[in-house]
């Protein structure tokens, strides 16, 4: 793997992370499905979203291969448009205040099934449009149509696994009573370190590249 390789996985996989990371609609469901079941459910949910981003990546890197080969205009459109959603989502992200959650608020309920978790999650991710429109920016600015069938399989295996783990992370910060008021505490500061970033990546893209 050459310096470039690198830099490109070190890259992408970054902002996948930060935007795994920031609240959205994953973040809320498996919440929602740690504390009303188990612990164990809220990892079960993760693993839906894991697989949920492999068909993300899919879509993404055969749909930028035919609109590079039909329409270059198109790519170049999508360019400005992607820079333009991750200009929107940072500064969404910086202006955010976090929420709060209370563990000692919400009764439990009977426990779902794994594959139930699964399936929910596995749905939560596919069908949220700002997910595809995340991955598509993400594939059309930073890795761009010259990277092989390897390191496209590469990135979406690590993006895959990345939100598995982050989430089985966060399934047990939201069940474990002494951890999660310091999870709270940095939430505020963590979104807008990534609202910053996002902000910057959009305005290079923009105008520098």
């Amino acid at each position: 793997m050459d310096n470039t390789t690198i830099s490109l996985f070190i890259s992408v996989i970054g902002i996948h992370l930060l935007a795994v990371m920031s609240p959205g609609p994953d973040f809320i469901m498996l919440i929602r499905n740690a504390i009303t079941y188990s612990r164990k459910t809220g990892m079960w949910t993760a693993v839906g979203f894991g697989l949920g981003i492999g068909i993300h990546v899919i879509y993404s890197v055969f749909g930028l291969g035919f609109i590079i080969s039909k329409t270059p205009w198109l790519y170049n459109a999508i360019t400005y448009l992607g820079a333009a959603y991750l200009a929107y989502i940072g500064i969404m992200s910086f202006k955010s205040s976090g929420s709060s959650i209370s563990i000692d608020e919400t009764k439990h309920a009977h426990d779902i099934s794994a594959m139930k978790a699964v399936r929910i999650g596995f749905l939560t991710n596919v069908l949220n449009p700002k997910a595809t429109l995340f991955f598509l920016s993400l594939f059309t600015i930073l890795v761009g149509p010259d990277a092989t069938t390897p390191v496209l399989l590469g990135l979406g295996g690590v993006m895959m696994v990345n939100t598995v783990l982050w989430f089985c992370l966060l399934s047990y910060l939201v069940t474990h009573s002494k951890i999660l008021p310091t999870f709270e505490k940095f939430q505020n500061v963590f979104n807008k370190v990534f609202g910053i970033i996002l902000m910057g990546i959009a305005i290079k893209v923009a105008f520098f590249s």
